[in-house]
């Protein structure tokens, strides 16, 4: 059977942070094209994350998610694939060792083809003063600078399944011979409703998501009465929940109670992503909410969407930050009996240097690839997750 979740039971829900795409019609024939293809993700493999998740939630286990900021269509490459793969294994092999405990690692990977902007209008950078709508990811257009590149086109919603498609297979196969709870298994923002709502199914244990085995809303789409909380309400997989700064410890338990009713352990993570000038004040009041009034949830440390600037006119974040909201994360939970679970990052097996040090002076962005937000390089990587286990 096909998606319960379809356009009809999401009318009037606001559905925020969707690109313009200028034909209907064509768009309401891929999403017909996608609801006919298999799901990418099994309910299988959806259930296999959850007794990990499960772990996580009770503190039995850690977790470590992380990958592209936004991935590419041409690097759905195997070789590449393996890289990442790798890469992700690695950090969640420290996690065990420097723990002692089974560590669930989940890539930003198979799926994260569209992003959220802050504005829907970029300026080119040369100072010409020429604006284009936003690059939104590679599902929805292209990055380069120019009318046609940056016109939404439906049809390559089309393109994200196959290359999603593509990644999973060679992510499978790096689960030979690994038990269940040393996998990378696979995750994405679920912000594109138009290829959300065609690849959920009816499955033995209910509706679920076939575009991901883990999901996560973002800070700019996780309004309680909007289409997608509604769309992960519908779906049994692991279900994430970007929260910033903005966001009152009313609204946290809320959102874990409409997001988690049946108190399932590993349901749901809170990704927390506050910054550092601002995790040590209002930080705490949330996590004594969420677990004084709310339903359980796994939480997570997002330290790195809260701290971007830009300097020498690139996008970047500083490690000192990232490193004080780490600390500032696991003190909080730790004051309010919490299980500090883990991190949530934007990295890369490649030499990049797209995140600095504040004693780089000048900074140097000798290897910038990134087409929107920095990522970690691997050695960058390591020494988060180095740092996340010594203030366990």
């Amino acid at each position: 059977m096909h998606a319960t979740t379809t356009l009809a039971s999401l009318t009037g829900r606001t559905a925020a942070q969707q690109p313009y795409w200028p034909d209907p019609r064509a768009l309401a024939e891929v999403e017909r094209e996608l609801a006919g293809l298999p799901v990418l993700t099994t309910e299988n493999e959806v259930v296999d994350l959850m007794s990990g998740m499960d772990l996580v939630a009770c503190g039995s286990a850690l977790l470590v998610q992380g990958g592209d900021c936004a991935e590419r269509f041409h690097e759905a490459l195997p070789e590449l694939v393996r890289q990442k793969v790798d890469n992700l294994q690695g950090l969640a092999a420290i996690m065990r060792a420097g723990s002692g405990l089974p560590t669930v690692a989940v890539g930003r990977i198979a799926g994260q083809y569209g992003k959220p902007r802050s504005s829907p209008f970029e300026t080119e950078d040369s100072g010409s003063g020429r604006q284009m709508p936003s690059y939104c990811g590679d599902a929805v257009n292209k990055p380069e600078f120019e009318p046609v590149a940056r016109t939404p086109e439906p049809r390559r919603l089309l393109t994200a399944y196959t290359c999603s498609r593509l990644v999973l297979d060679e992510i499978r196969h790096s689960w030979s011979g690994r038990p269940v709870l040393e996998r990378v298994y696979a995750s994405h923002e679920l912000l594109l409703l138009p290829y959300e709502r065609a690849l959920a199914r009816r499955g033995s244990h209910g509706t679920y998501s076939g575009s991901a085995h883990f999901g996560w809303i973002g800070e700019r789409t996780r309004r309680e009465d909007g289409a997608h909380v509604a769309l992960a309400q519908a779906v049994h997989n692991p279900i994430g929940v970007k929260l910033g700064p903005a966001v009152s410890p009313e609204d946290a338990v809320a959102l874990s109670r409409s997001l988690n009713p049946d108190g399932v352990p590993g349901r749901l993570t809170f990704i927390m992503r506050f910054g550092a000038k601002e995790a040590d004040r209002l930080l705490p009041p949330v996590v004594e909410a969420v677990a004084r009034h709310g339903a359980p949830v796994v939480w997570l440390c997002d330290p790195m969407h809260g701290n971007g600037l830009k300097l020498s006119g690139h996008k970047t974040r500083l490690i000192e930050p990232m490193r004080a909201e780490i600390a500032s994360f696991t003190r909080a939970l730790r004051t309010h009996r919490q299980w500090p679970a883990g991190l949530h990052l934007e990295l890369t097996p490649d030499p990049v240097t797209e995140c600095v040090s504040e004693q780089d002076e000048p900074p140097r962005f000798t290897d910038y690839r990134s087409t929107c937000d920095p990522r970690l390089n691997p050695e960058q990587s390591a020494e988060m997750v180095s740092h996340f286990l010594s203030l366990l």
